[in-house]
């Protein structure tokens, strides 16, 4: 489904990324781990070209994601759910119109877009605050109906960068329960970055370990946590063990 070949990136004399390989299948669940700085989130901008790598490869079904025109890009990325660490939803609009807003800057019909977004609303549990504005809702909420956006379109592939990392502990969980239900309940292809280590266990079909802009262990969440060879998988394992 989707393939990463020998993807580099430097910012000034910083290597975010140093020829980074990485194959993804339909329907698998993929947790990038690794400590802050080394590469995870700068390697999933790449994918669909928030951040543009200075060399290497993307390819999605087998199409070049960078060798496409600027309106190819955007008919690409309609396809691809990306979830920040912050919320990005719009302070003047309804929880409902965020969701539906960029389906209706596509083109969508209105009443379709709003199907779409309320359906997409009742999947991470949010079917009654359509009519809220963000600045209503819990920060835990406005993560979850930043999810919903991401989810309206039906995307074959979910981006996901840290969605966690910017809420106060007490409401990480209920974004965790949202989308380990999403994993469990739809088949499509998932790339997570976390540092949420009980979280890779339940949802990971392989979680993959980076360190200074590099790929240095992956396999199943049993195997990289229980029996490490990388420096980075040991730090892991010792966390759990504590």
């Amino acid at each position: 489904m989707l393939e990463i070949k020998d993807m580099r990136k430097t910012y000034g004399k910083t290597t975010a990324l140093a020829g980074v390989n990485l194959n993804v299948k339909q329907g698998e669940t993929v947790v990038i781990m690794g400590p802050s700085g080394c590469g995870k989130s700068t390697l999933i901008r790449c994918i669909n070209r928030l951040t543009e790598p200075d060399s290497g490869e993307v390819l999605v079904q087998g199409r070049s994601v960078l060798q496409l025109s600027d309106e190819e890009l955007m008919a690409f990325r309609r396809k691809v759910g990306f979830v920040f660490q912050q919320f990005h939803l719009i302070g003047r609009l309804t929880v409902l119109e965020n969701v539906m807003f960029h389906l209706v800057l596509a083109g969508a019909d209105r009443t379709w877009a709003k199907e779409q977004a309320a359906a997409a609303l009742a999947k991470v549990g949010l079917h009654d605050v359509h009519a809220r504005k963000p600045e209503e809702l819990s920060g835990g909420q406005q993560q979850r109906v930043a999810i919903a956006r991401a989810l309206a379109a039906g995307p074959e592939l979910m981006l996901w960068d840290e969605p966690t990392a910017s809420l106060d502990p007490i409401l990480v969980g209920e974004v965790l329960e949202v989308m380990e239900d999403l994993v469990r309940s739809t088949n499509t292809t998932m790339i997570i970055v976390t540092h949420e280590v009980s979280f890779a266990l339940r949802v990971a079909h392989r979680i993959v370990l980076m360190d200074q802009g590099q790929i240095v262990e992956e396999g199943p969440p049993e195997v990289i946590f229980k029996a490490p060879v990388s420096e980075i998988g040991l730090k892991y394992k010792k966390l759990l063990a504590s």
